[in-house]
This record gives structure tokens, C-alpha cells and sequence, in this order.
């Protein structure tokens, strides 16, 4: 069986035509369409079916898809193993989100640079849905992601998720709000979410909904600073981590029964991370065996 073909396979499952899945690797789509026909000869199934002038996988092309993310990470693996021992050597791409940039990529670069000259690593500033997508079509190989307890990630089964640290997050309110009241007392406030990731949206929407209550959610940010402006100019509430000092006029109140935990992620596609510059920085990222760490903020203060 030609892996490539399975590749074809895999990526027409992911784009949904054979027009989507020649471009993404600068083919024909008519060699698409032989590609797939002769490795349903192979397997002896029938892959694909018309629907209208597109196509779509049958049962048995579906369940060969799901077999060939196994294969082609084995394969990956495989070609990773015949020289486990190289030096690490080549660009390694890194998207994430900012703290996790901050708190478990850049204190590692500098040693990095001295153990492995020639690897270099290459960085950019991605939500976690973004990483992913960028990950699964091979355009990025490290992604720093997060999820929070109360809305899990559920990246693809391509990628695997290593855990790296966690820290509480609580409500911001402005700064003179009594530090026992409960989570009704904001029923009818607005709520400040994240603008380009939902899990903070859901998690607003989970606490409020065991609360009792609808959150009425009127602002996406993604700058923590321009969520505290919001918070001290009274334009609503808004989640912030425990451990961030803020600027004046603004309180973080604890989130009890249940808490809310935001975990950190390093992410690579399955069977990539023997790769030896890859791996050389996971090894250095990865906690030590007992409970996720909870870091400090990585800013002394908050900026102004």
C-alpha cells in the first residue's frame, strides 16, 4: 500500500474535494483522482462516492483515513529512528499562545543556542484552534496551546498533547468589590472574552449557567491589560489568572466549586517528536514527573 496515496486519502477526508487536496500538494486533480482509484484497487474497497459534483469518503474510505493517520506516524517514526543519535540540526516552528511563549519556550532558548547551534527555532503568536490547523497541514511543528478545566481542547486525533504546567484563573472585578461575593452578584454585568479562542467564552458560560444565570458577553479582547482598561473604565467583568499582578483599580476574586484551571501544551503531530531537534527542545519543556508545576507570571508587574 503507497503511502502517499494514503496521505491523498487522509488530506481529501480533512479538505472535503479533490480540487482542495491537488492544491494543497501541487497536483492535478486528475492525479488525485488516480491516486485514490488505485489504492481502492489495493484495498479492495470502494474508497469515495459522488455527492453532487463533489465526493465524499464511504464507511470503509472513512475508517482506512482513520488507519492511515496510525500508519503514516509510524512510517514518520520509523524514517526518525534509523539515525535516533544525530545531532539536532534544523528549523523547528513554534506557534502559540503569548504566556506559553513567555513561561515555557524563551527561558530555554538561550541554553539551546549554546547545546545546539545549529538548530533555530522559528516563532509565532497563535490561539490554540489556529495552532491546531496549522499543525495538522504541516506548517507548523511545536504548538504552545491551553485549554481551561471547564472547556477541554479537542485537538485531532493526528497530534498529541503533553501537559506542561497549570494555573488558577479568578474573576476580575474593579478593585473595592467585596472579596466574598458570589457569582450571582454579576448576573447582570457584561463579560469581557477572549476574541480569536471560545474557551474562555465557555467557561464564562459554564460557571454562569451552574450560577443560574445567562452571561451577557459584549467585549472580545485579547490583551490582559486592555481587559483590566475595560474592568477600571466599568465596561464589565472579565477572567484573569491568579497569579498576574494587576494595575490599580483592579481585583481578582477566587472561583471556588468549581475552580477554574487553565492548563498549558506542548502539541506535535503524533510520531514527530523523536525528531531530534524537536525533541531536544520537548525534553527541555516537559515538567518532572508529580503534579503540573503552576509558574509565576512571567512580567514583575503588570505593564502600564
Amino acid at each position: 500500500m503507497d503511502t502517499r496515496r494514503l496521505e491523498l486519502l487522509l488530506a481529501l477526508s480533512r479538505l472535503g474535494s479533490m480540487r482542495a487536496v491537488a492544491d494543497e500538494h501541487h497536483l492535478t486533480t486528475s492525479t488525485v483522482s488516480q491516486q485514490i482509484a488505485a489504492l481502492a484497487r489495493d484495498t479492495g474497497a470502494q474508497l469515495i462516492e459522488p455527492e453532487g459534483r463533489r465526493v465524499r469518503l464511504t464507511p470503509a474510505g472513512r475508517r482506512l483515513a482513520d488507519h492511515a493517520v496510525t500508519i503514516l506516524a509510524a512510517v514518520d517514526s520509523a524514517r526518525l529512528d534509523l539515525d535516533p543519535d544525530a545531532e539536532p540540526a534544523g528549523t523547528v516552528r513554534v506557534g502559540g499562545f503569548a504566556t506559553g511563549i513567555r513561561v515555557s519556550l524563551l527561558p530555554i532558548i538561550a541554553d539551546l543556542r549554546i547545546r545546539y547551534p545549529n538548530v533555530d527555532v522559528v516563532i509565532s503568536e497563535y490561539e490554540p484552534m489556529e495552532a491546531f490547523t496549522l499543525l495538522v497541514s504541516d506548517d507548523l511543528d511545536l504548538a504552545l496551546t491551553y485549554d481551561y478545566n471547564l472547556a477541554p481542547a479537542s485537538p485531532a486525533a493526528s497530534l498529541e498533547p503533553t501537559p506542561l504546567w497549570s494555573i488558577g484563573w479568578g474573576l476580575g472585578v474593579p478593585s473595592g468589590t467585596p472579596a466574598e461575593s458570589d457569582l450571582r452578584a454579576f448576573a447582570e454585568s457584561t463579560w469581557i472574552v477572549n476574541s480569536r479562542n471560545t474557551a474562555d467564552e465557555t467557561a464564562v458560560r459554564t460557571l454562569a449557567s451552574l450560577a443560574g444565570f445567562s452571561p451577557t458577553i459584549a467585549h472580545q479582547i485579547d490583551s490582559l491589560d486592555l481587559v483590566e482598561d475595560l474592568i477600571v473604565g466599568g465596561f464589565g467583568v472579565g477572567l484573569l489568572p491568579l497569579g498576574r499582578p494587576t494595575g490599580p483599580g483592579v481585583s481578582i476574586l477566587p472561583l471556588r466549586n468549581p475552580e477554574v484551571m487553565l492548563t498549558a501544551y506542548a502539541v506535535t503531530r503524533t510520531g514527530r517528536s523523536a525528531w531530534s531537534p524537536l525533541r531536544a527542545i520537548l525534553d527541555r519543556m516537559r515538567p518532572p514527573p508529580g503534579d503540573l508545576q503552576r509558574p509565576q507570571w512571567p512580567r514583575p508587574e503588570a505593564s502600564r
